[in-house]
């Protein structure tokens, strides 16, 4: 059975919440899931991952949640190379920040996509002051990520 990894930057629970929202979705596409909420650079590269999800909020002013800082550290100091990692990514923000929206999920994108890894789709915004309760979007976005992409196992 594929591995799905999702790793979560989250600063009050709402990035964790859609993680296991979404859990189930891939769960029935036939992954084995695991949830990472303390992730690792370890957590990505030292077991086979074979699809991942980054699941991740803004704070301050388009910053990283504490709890990601020291896997988006590693991975830009470690340049690890994950030219065979496929992802998806889910950034949660408020536009109200203007520029900074969703700074946290776009630099993270970038880190990845620096890194080699290849992004299936586009990235999906979740803006807080249209969107009260995230999964709201992302569990019709992962549907659709699953059917469009074609990560369906079972």
């Amino acid at each position: 059975m594929p591995m799905l990894k999702i790793f979560v930057g989250t600063m009050y629970g709402g990035a964790l919440d859609v993680a296991e929202q979404v859990k189930p979705l891939f769960e029935e596409a036939g992954y084995e899931v695991a949830i990472f909420d303390q992730p690792t650079l370890d957590d990505l590269i030292g077991s086979p991952t074979d699809l991942a999800l980054f699941c991740v909020s803004t704070t301050g002013s388009g910053d990283l949640p504490g709890n990601i800082v020291p896997f988006a550290r590693d991975l830009e100091e470690q340049s690890p190379g994950l030219a065979g990692l496929r992802y998806g990514l889910i950034a949660l923000g408020d536009s109200s920040y203007g520029d900074t929206f969703c700074g946290a999920g776009r630099y993270l994108d970038e880190l990845l996509e620096g890194q080699g890894a290849q992004r299936l789709g586009e990235r999906l915004e979740v803006d807080a002051m249209e969107t009260f309760m995230a999964d709201d979007e992302a569990l019709p976005w992962v549907e659709q990520w699953i059917d469009v992409q074609q990560l369906k196992v079972a």
